[in-house]
């Protein structure tokens, strides 16, 4: 069984048991236990398909937080020929990391 959510504007396949990196989900802390209301299609192991329009109002997928972290530095560079400048920036996005625990459609 999997289900597709949005949340932070992006939307994520997620199955029972795996980890999902989303964007920073301010206001938890690990540990948190987490629910994503804005489903958009479940998919069960029988093969029966829910479609939402836009979402599905009787399903919800909760998780539990696992860790606040930050990703890999992105570096982006600014040169400008025969001006002798050269500008280096970097950033690192904050992430959530979500531990699925249970699909459950009512």
């Amino acid at each position: 069984m999997y289900a597709i959510v949005e949340t932070g504007g992006r939307q994520y396949k997620v199955q029972v048991g795996e980890l999902l990196h989303t964007e920073k989900l301010n206001g938890f802390a690990a540990g948190d236990k987490v629910t994503f209301d804005k489903v958009l299609f479940v998919k069960t192991d029988d093969g029966k398909v829910l479609v939402g329009k836009p979402y599905l109002t009787n399903v919800k997928v909760t998780g539990t937080v696992v860790e606040h972290a930050r990703a890999r530095k992105v570096l982006v560079g600014q040169f400008i020929p025969r001006k002798g400048h050269k500008t280096i920036k970097g950033h690192r996005q904050w992430y959530t990391t979500v531990k699925i625990e249970e699909i459950n459609i009512g």
